[in-house]
């Protein structure tokens, strides 16, 4: 049986894939893109974000987690997982922006929920910022509760921003 990788690189300009078959043949165009999404059969399938996330070029940035908080420090959202969501990825989102870099960058995402069975409501706010054609990296874990009662949730974010 004959195994199938499929890997997607970006690059500011443009997208493009190619399989296992195809990487040597296109190595030396591929060293050009700062990130490669990769894909494989060998892995289980992962609806919402990739197994995988291969940086070429730029330089790593981690982002702390951050919650629900507004520009002064007010909880956002008390009880309300989508807004607390829509808060949270905001808060990303500038710290990605302050940081020379943007979602599309995004390899990593961890997140901790009070209640787990809401990650449905919190996917639908991420994809409206993140590329869901090629999700980061994501790990998602059910805790007793996060350092503050009224947050609900704490995302983190590992970015690249690329040369």
């Amino acid at each position: 049986m004959r195994t199938v990788s499929v890997v997607v690189c970006l690059l500011s300009a443009g997208l493009f894939s190619v399989t296992q078959n195809e990487k040597e043949k296109t190595q030396m165009s591929q060293s050009q893109n700062a990130l490669c999404f990769v894909k494989s059969d060998n892995l289980p399938p992962s609806p919402g974000y990739s197994q995988a996330v291969e940086i070429r070029r730029g330089h790593i940035v981690y982002i702390a987690g951050q919650v629900a908080l507004d520009r002064s420090g007010k909880v956002v959202g008390e009880g309300d997982m989508r807004t607390q969501a829509q808060q949270t990825f905001e808060n990303l989102k500038a710290a990605l922006e302050a940081s020379g870099t943007n979602f599309g960058n995004v390899v990593k995402l961890n997140y901790y929920f009070s209640d787990i069975s809401q990650l449905p409501v919190v996917r639908e706010v991420r994809d409206k910022f993140i590329n869901t054609a090629n999700p980061p990296a994501s790990t998602a874990v059910e805790v007793k509760r996060l350092f503050r009662e009224p947050f609900l949730i704490e995302v983190e974010a590992v970015a690249v921003v690329p040369e």
